[in-house]
């Protein structure tokens, strides 16, 4: 109930925003001059642009075992699989959260959760990361996806997804129409510069929505790591498990799930998902970098 407050209360601030902008900025009469219905804009732009995020929150538990073939572990085979179901229930418990699925998968080191309720998530760990850790290691791996799923961090980025989504679907819109009647000198109805410009906007203003969600991926990175020190009661593991990450080769994963591994890529800071090790691990040790 609460996720769906949440949903429904960030609609309408968006849809308020918006308005508001518009009407300061006079795109609303400009709009009606034009012949265009302002709120039927409004209501489809925050359609599109939070009905896409949460269809992939929805599906994302589903996509994530499809995409890296994750198998979850039912009736454990083995002392590891024992091991990891037994640690994920302890750290879920220590974050009252229900227990997540537990996954394993064949790949190089790395580590996801993903699910779109709090109670029902999916913890998945690939073998390269279980062969390449200790114990304690995996242990803090697990207890940062853990935190993820505890903070709600699935759901919040998808939220923060859903409104600059909104922004560019509308933005983009506006924009093409301004353009198809200053400069293509459109008179009725919209001209090939209106698809032209919207086109060319929804990639420009989508990379930049993108530097804005990779921030906020960043920024959940820590408080994670800061949870899963928590639950283990103390950081050194954490900054032990980092240290590993930052000697060994990691993997990307698809691009649907970039953000909720425990390694992210190589890409430049500004569209990065995750911080640089060097600095998580400065935030644990309580020093700046």
């Amino acid at each position: 109930m609460k996720r769906v407050f949440l949903l429904v209360a960030t609609n309408i601030a968006v849809m308020l925003v918006l308005s508001v902008v518009c009407s300061l900025l006079g795109i609303d009469r400009y709009l009606a001059e034009e012949g265009i219905n302002f709120g039927s804009l409004l209501i489809m732009s925050a359609v599109f642009g939070f009905g896409g995020a949460f269809i992939s929150l929805a599906m994302s538990k589903f996509m994530a075992k499809r995409s890296v073939g994750a198998q979850v572990i039912g009736t454990p085979k083995n002392d590891t699989e024992v091991w990891l179901v037994q640690t994920v229930t302890k750290l879920a418990q220590r974050a009252e959260i229900g227990m997540p699925e537990v996954a394993i998968y064949d790949g190089p080191p790395n580590a996801f959760a993903t699910g779109a309720r709090r109670n029902a998530a999916l913890v998945a760990v690939s073998t390269g990361l279980l062969q390449g850790m200790t114990r304690s290691e995996v242990e803090a791996v697990l207890g940062h996806e853990v935190a993820h799923v505890a903070n709600g961090d699935m759901v919040t980025l998808t939220l923060i997804q859903g409104v600059v989504n909104t922004f560019v679907f509308f933005l983009a819109r506006v924009i093409g129409h301004v353009v198809d009647r200053a400069i293509f000198r459109t008179e009725r109805g919209v001209g090939p510069g209106y698809m032209i410009t919207v086109t060319i906007c929804q990639v420009v203003l989508g990379i930049l929505a993108s530097a804005i969600v990779a921030y906020f991926s960043r920024q959940r990175e820590y408080r994670a790591d800061a949870g899963a020190a928590s639950y283990l009661g103390q950081p050194q593991s954490m900054i032990d498990a980092l240290r590993r990450l930052g000697g060994i080769s990691t993997a990307e994963l698809p691009e649907t799930m970039k953000a909720s591994g425990i390694a992210g890529g190589k890409l430049s800071a500004l569209f990065a998902t995750h911080p640089p090790i060097e600095k998580r691990i400065a935030a644990l040790q309580g020093r700046d970098v």
